[in-house]
């Protein structure tokens, strides 16, 4: 970015700069009011400004500006020129946030010298409070399943856009990588990823987070609105903010505009929305939880992001990504999953989701046995039928109850559905797998009321009656 703003209200000074800058390869726009200045300001922000002190038949000085653009833009460096320079006046401006301040009539080179140490600075604390916030954390989507495949063609199409996005899912379903992955593909990508904890702040100081604050004592605090100025922010399970910070977001998303607390200035923001919740916001808003206004202003775009037990054909994938990653970043081992291992994991319940699957590789890898291959024993049990020494399955106490046909029905149609469900509803692969005739599986699954049909893109099986079959 090399756009640079020319403000002094000497057409022969500003042209002058103007045609040495564009001489240099930058590219200027020229202003020789305060008026015309904040307009081009507030149509895209420049990459640096010079701006001269004092400016005739102007509602503003060049100190005004100056306290205006690093309020609303801190990222701008702002050089002051000055014909009538003095060692108060670059004080003043250097107090206020400018740069540098340069005399007239000043030397040509070193104006191009402090134009670019300014830009390179600039460019350095941008990079430096994008690491400070994480916003270089990997956007990888991992999956090969339909499900995933559906969810990816979605996420695609909103890439280039700037409408509001709502992802919906169960907790730990991935919801923050998909808004992560959206961020990544954008016109935004250069821009920062904020993220706002809606769960994880107090009411009281919520407001304060989000739209910074102002006070003779502390000065000028920047909250996570500005943070996000130019890029993505951000609202993780949403369900959970504030009602009083609803109404206030609500009229963010209006304006693109909001007062910091104890301030009374406007603050311009341009930002894109992306939000997330694992509740029925419709249930919310019945309830009086959550407006519906804000509701109809976040949901432009909805997507539902599947859960772990709608997509198990990727746990294995899922699990060697993790392997990987935790072997790069701590030095885990880089081990192998046993086939009793990956077919025990795609049949385990997955109440966390991913975040859950990841948690249990980690697990592994730091209390495993050594380098070779993942076993089942290494796995939790409890989750699945747990096995003695011996080889005897213990029954769960329900089973247990049952006489020997019902108990032998209900394993056999349990057995089955996770099998089904395990292969991504593939009869073809469950039938090889159990080793039985596709058709004989059929007949087997037609006499204990098993069908399949399709969610979030795949089949699954379910009792009849559970699911609308699909031929």
């Amino acid at each position: 970015m090399s756009d640079i703003l020319i403000v002094d209200d000497e057409r022969d000074i500003r042209e002058l700069i103007g045609d040495i800058l564009e001489d240099e390869g930058f590219t200027t726009r020229l202003a020789g009011n305060s008026q015309e200045a904040m307009a081009e300001i507030n149509a895209e922000p420049p990459a640096l400004l010079i701006l001269d002190i004092w400016l005739k038949d102007s509602k503003m000085d060049g100190i005004d500006i100056l306290k205006t653009v690093k309020r609303d833009n801190p990222d701008v460096p702002v050089v002051i020129i000055s014909g009538h320079g003095n060692i108060e006046i670059a004080v003043a401006a250097i107090k206020q946030g400018a740069y540098d301040f340069i005399e007239k009539p000043f030397n040509i080179d070193q104006l191009l010298v402090v134009i670019r140490r300014g830009m390179e600075t600039s460019r350095l604390r941008r990079e430096n409070a994008t690491l400070k916030r994480g916003e270089v954390k990997a956007a990888e989507m991992i999956g090969e399943s339909p499900a995933f495949r559906g969810l990816l063609s979605q996420l695609d199409k909103v890439t280039k856009s700037n409408g509001r996005v709502m992802l919906t899912g169960p907790a730990g379903c991935g919801k923050e990588v998909a808004a992560r992955y959206i961020h990544a593909r954008s016109n935004r990508a250069n821009g920062p990823f904020v993220t706002v904890n809606s769960a994880g702040v107090e009411p009281e100081l919520m407001e304060a987070m989000l739209f910074g604050r102002e006070s003779a004592k502390r000065g000028v605090e920047p909250g996570l609105l500005e943070q996000a100025h130019g890029g993505v922010i951000y609202f993780d399970e949403v369900a959970d903010m504030p009602p009083g910070t609803q109404s206030k977001i609500l009229r963010v998303l209006v304006d693109q505009s909001f007062t910091r607390v104890g301030g009374t200035d406007k603050v311009r923001v341009d930002l894109r929305v992306i939000s997330s919740t694992n509740r029925d916001l419709t249930g919310e808003i019945a309830a009086g939880r959550f407006r519906e206004e804000l509701y109809h202003r976040l949901n432009v775009v909805p997507i539902a992001v599947p859960a772990l037990a709608e997509r198990r054909e990727d746990i294995p994938v899922l699990a060697r990504h993790f392997i990987e990653t935790f072997n790069r970043g701590q030095g885990l081992p880089l081990r192998e999953v046993s086939d009793d291992a990956v077919a025990l994991l795609q049949t385990m319940n997955w109440p966390g989701n991913v975040r859950q699957l990841k948690n249990l590789v980690e697990r592994v890898l730091i209390l495993g046995d050594g380098a070779g291959p993942i076993e089942a024993r290494e796995l939790p049990q409890e989750q699945a039928a747990e096995a003695e020494g011996d080889g005897r399955v213990i029954l769960s106490g329900t089973l247990a109850t049952l006489p020997l046909r019902e108990a032998r029905e209900t394993f056999e149609r349990e057995y089955l559905l996770t099998q089904i469900n395990r292969f991504g509803g593939n009869i073809s692969r469950t039938a090889a797998f159990v080793g039985m005739e596709r058709s004989a599986l059929h007949r087997k699954l037609k006499s204990l009321g098993v069908v399949t049909g399709a969610k979030a893109g795949s089949r699954i099986a379910a009792v009849d009656g559970d699911i609308q079959e699909v031929s």
